[in-house]
């Protein structure tokens, strides 16, 4: 899940083609967005590419696009990890806005307001999830260490588990810098 006021912040237009929807504030101010979701495995690698994949079709992407706020995202990440997971993306993209719909995000507006790490914004999370604790969250920061993502490891049941080592992002200790949705 990407924090979308960073994303944001970092557009060159926000009224480009790409990024309006998004970026522009006339749709609204996003918060949390579903980057995607993917297959992984006991390795960095991770599957993709599995098939070569149709054009998402328009109504699958109006009916995602307040979840994942960009057309060229969602066809993008049906290509590289949906065709990996279901052999039609109306049932990928399905069982991805389950998952979503499942996160209870914690108070953004308290966490941008004072200083935080990579543990406490995982804390956060864990506390507004029933069920998940601190070590199946990933926290992803850009490097002035802004928070960019935030990951729920699943398992092969689409249960939250553990993150793998290499899956955890950012170190418990690791300031992180959150910024907050903007007014208007």
């Amino acid at each position: 899940m990407s924090w979308s006021p960073q994303h944001c912040a970092n557009v060159r237009d926000p009224r480009d083609a790409r990024d309006r929807f998004q970026c522009a504030g006339e749709n609204g101010r996003f918060g949390w967005v579903l980057h995607g979701l993917w297959p992984e495995t006991d390795s960095r690698d991770y599957p993709q590419w599995c098939r070569p994949a149709k054009i998402v079709p328009q109504p699958v992407l109006k009916q995602h696009l307040c979840m994942t706020p960009s057309a060229q995202l969602l066809q993008h990440e049906w290509a590289k990890h949906g065709t990996c997971m279901s052999p039609h993306p109306a049932a990928h993209f399905r069982s991805a806005a389950i998952l979503f719909r499942a996160v209870r995000f914690p108070d953004m507006v308290a966490l941008a307001a004072r200083p935080q790490t990579a543990g406490s914004v995982r804390r956060a999370f864990a506390a507004a999830n029933r069920g998940v604790t601190a070590p199946m969250i990933a926290v992803t920061t850009d490097r002035q260490g802004w928070l960019k993502e935030v990951r729920l490891c699943l398992g092969p049941r689409m249960r939250p588990q553990r993150c793998k080592p290499f899956q955890v992002g950012a170190r418990d200790g690791r300031t992180v810098r959150v910024r907050p949705i903007p007014k208007g």
